[in-house]
């Protein structure tokens, strides 16, 4: 399916709520760290519930440790001020989606990494900040996987 990339993530129920959507879409969920909790916090736990153990998550102590283990092929980083959405895209098995923290995004520097194939936005009208980031990624996942034809689904 997607590899789902939180760098350094904050929120625990955000990345509890990203763990269910990697289990029942078959993403495999990439934690960049340091992150902002424990694995075993209550309240990630609680955002997870029972998927956990369905969930493929991985957690890397840093961005260059992440590239080395995980040698991405295609990485999408999602970013308030970018130019394409993330409908723009043609998605493949195996791309991987990276999003930034709940709190200031997706760092500049980042974002402009050679290796980034593209900088890509969700649609939201004026006057807001942000859109949550579990849901960000459960929009762009569902798109991708929507292009693939829903593959392997029910």
């Amino acid at each position: 399916m997607f590899d789902i990339v939180f760098y350094r993530p904050e929120i625990p129920p955000n990345t509890g709520n990203a763990m269910r959507l990697a289990a029942v879409t078959g993403c495999r969920l990439h934690l960049i760290g340091p992150l902002g909790f424990e694995m075993n916090d209550a309240r990630l736990r609680r955002a997870g519930m029972d998927y956990r153990d369905k969930a493929s998550v991985c957690v890397h102590a840093d961005l260059d440790e992440w590239r080395e283990t995980l040698r991405p092929e295609r990485v999408f980083a999602f970013t308030v001020d970018a130019e394409g959405i993330h409908t723009d895209v043609s998605y493949r098995p195996w791309d991987c989606l990276l999003f930034g923290p709940e709190s200031d995004g997706l760092p500049e520097d980042v974002q402009r990494r050679e290796w980034i194939t593209d900088r890509l936005r969700l649609p939201m009208l004026p006057g807001v900040r942000s859109l949550n980031l579990s849901n960000s990624a459960a929009v762009v996942v569902y798109e991708a996987w929507r292009q693939q034809g829903f593959s392997g689904s029910r």
